[in-house]
């Protein structure tokens, strides 16, 4: 029972942190109604929200495009966004986009990345009407979000599919996700969670390797990653091991636990991040300062 429920965690609120932009001094007050239910594909799910600063700034703001949890199956981008993710990034200056995507056992895996992919390009696509920089991108997931953002991160597919480059994104984060190496975290799952990992990855061996972030971290991979942890025993491991592996082949690594135990740890560190009293707002907030800097 150690990995109780941590997927699930999805379907429950997140909070999140958010920068000082660089050029906070040339902020000034705007109003800009946020943009919900674009369509960035042909099916019913394949919807997200947009949410421009609350500030402008002299040049197009960064964009941070987060993929909700749920075990694969559950969640959606207003259940599982978290409202002081929200306040936190646009306060500071950043637009953030929270994406819908297809679910378990209506689709695959596979097409939850590829609708994760084509968010991100419909969204450079439409950078400019929507008035944030897409040379200035993260991915962040939580929970199931985050091996969906960790593999769209390390699986070039899924970006080339879109005629897209893994270097379009400056970087990603990783929020106490696990199942970056399939096989192995199959072999962890207790009770409550074996059913759910087979219910997304199946029983073909061939299959659940080739759907693990962490078999395609010999290249080419996102340049930068932050990877997030609370104290559960397989979720640390596993994202440890992601870690090593992607240093290994020349990726930028920053790894860091934090308190909290089993479902109640790993669903606070989604709801509280960008609440000014989460250790994890502090740490996010100075990766993405540093990723955002010019270049």
């Amino acid at each position: 029972m150690r990995a109780i429920g941590w997927m699930v965690a999805g379907l429950l609120l997140a909070g999140a942190p958010v920068l000082a932009h660089q050029q906070a001094a040339s902020l000034s007050p705007v109003a800009i109604a946020p943009k919900r239910d674009l369509a960035y594909g042909a099916l019913a799910e394949q919807k997200l929200d947009f949410f421009p600063p609350v500030t402008r700034t002299r040049t197009a703001p960064p964009l941070i495009l987060f993929v909700h949890g749920g075990g694969w199956e559950h969640g959606n981008k207003d259940n599982a966004t978290g409202s002081a993710k929200i306040r936190h990034f646009t306060q500071a200056g950043y637009a953030l986009a929270t994406v819908n995507y297809r679910l378990v056992p209506g689709a695959t895996v596979e097409q939850q990345a590829q609708d994760v992919a084509a968010a991100i390009a419909w969204l450079v696509a439409h950078a400019r009407e929507l008035g944030f920089d897409p040379n200035r991108m993260v991915l962040m997931g939580h929970s199931a979000g985050a091996h969906l953002a960790a593999l769209v991160g390390t699986d070039p597919r899924y970006m080339h599919g879109q005629k897209l480059m893994l270097d379009q994104l400056r970087g990603v984060v990783l929020l106490d996700g696990a199942a970056y190496d399939v096989p192995a975290q199959m072999a962890d799952a207790g009770r409550f969670m074996a059913p759910i990992y087979a219910k997304a990855f199946g029983s073909d061996p061939a299959r659940q390797r080739t759907l693990s972030p962490i078999a395609h971290t010999a290249g080419p991979n996102v340049l930068s990653f932050l990877i997030l942890h609370v104290q559960r025993e397989d979720g640390a491991r596993q994202a440890a091991a992601l870690a090593a592996a992607l240093r290994a082949e020349g990726s930028k690594v920053e790894l860091q636990g934090f308190q909290g135990r089993g479902l109640r740890g790993h669903v606070a560190m989604n709801r509280q991040l960008g609440e000014a009293d989460s250790p994890a707002t502090a740490a996010v907030d100075r990766w993405l300062s540093a990723t955002f800097a010019p270049r």
